[in-house]
């Protein structure tokens, strides 16, 4: 059985110019213990879809359900089974990483010694163990990516959504929380959906990559399949499976931020 299934799923913004359909219409399913990608141009729809599957957006279509739990019926159980990382975080620069950790316990109604408990074991798993009284602004970029996945697993949750997790990370810190999500998944049996612009991350990290483009999907399969079906060849870049299904590019695997 599907621990994500949704059917027509859409989203319609209300704009002074008139009504912008940033998701048409989305039909998806993902198996348990599944790490999925989320792949297309900006403006595709991926983050409002991730918005919508995580209860943080209402959808205007279709139906969706989650971890067992319908998005429409009961969003707190969809909310009950989940975790969201987002793009830009959630941290606070002014509490340490423990104030985090325990406060984010609290909010899911842990006792105060059961949040602390799970801070300290969240901490030794993600490697923050040593940071633990130190502020969050203090936390390099790689640093704080962990701690907002120490955020998102406090709950212990059967689907996590990342959205571009890794973005402006360098590559060991990419790499980093690559094995993070292969762990979850390995150990937990924790089904991943992720967005990413970086195509390397996503050929290397997916068991199955999603194409999304006009708020719909217009590809889906194996990295190797999509390669195979859209560029000729299991062999060639998912550049060119990319651009041959949307036609447009994605960051290349050797991307870095602009230096000015």
């Amino acid at each position: 059985m599907p621990i994500i299934s949704t059917a027509g799923l859409a989203r319609t913004f209300a704009t002074p110019s008139g009504p912008v359909e940033a998701v048409r219409s989305i039909d998806l399913t993902v198996g348990p213990g599944e790490i999925v990608g989320l792949l297309g141009p900006n403006g595709a729809g991926k983050t409002t879809t991730l918005r919508m599957l995580t209860t943080l957006l209402a959808p205007t279509g279709g139906a969706a359900t989650v971890a067992g739990h319908d998005l429409l019926d009961d969003p707190a159980g969809v909310r009950e089974k989940c975790g969201y990382v987002a793009q830009s975080g959630g941290v606070d620069p002014q509490l340490t990483v423990r104030e985090e950790l325990v406060t984010q316990g609290r909010l899911y109604r842990l006792s105060r010694a059961d949040a602390v408990a799970r801070a300290a074991e969240l901490a030794g798993g993600l490697g923050l163990d040593a940071l633990l009284d130190r502020k969050a602004a203090t936390l390099s970029g790689g640093q704080r990516r962990r701690l907002d996945l120490a955020m998102g697993l406090t709950h212990r949750p059967a689907v996590l959504f990342l959205d571009e997790p890794t973005t402006g990370l360098d590559p060991g810190s990419r790499a980093g929380l690559w094995d993070l999500v292969r762990q979850l998944r390995d150990d937990h049996g924790t089904t991943v959906v992720l967005t990413t612009h970086y195509l390397d991350e996503a050929d290397t990290l997916a068991d199955r990559l999603v194409v999304i483009d006009g708020g719909t999907v217009v590809a889906e399969g194996t990295p190797r399949a999509l390669k195979a079906g859209y560029a000729g060849s299991a062999t060639a870049s998912l550049q060119e499976a990319f651009l041959a299904i949307t036609g447009r590019a994605a960051a290349p695997a050797d991307a870095a931020p602009l230096s000015v």
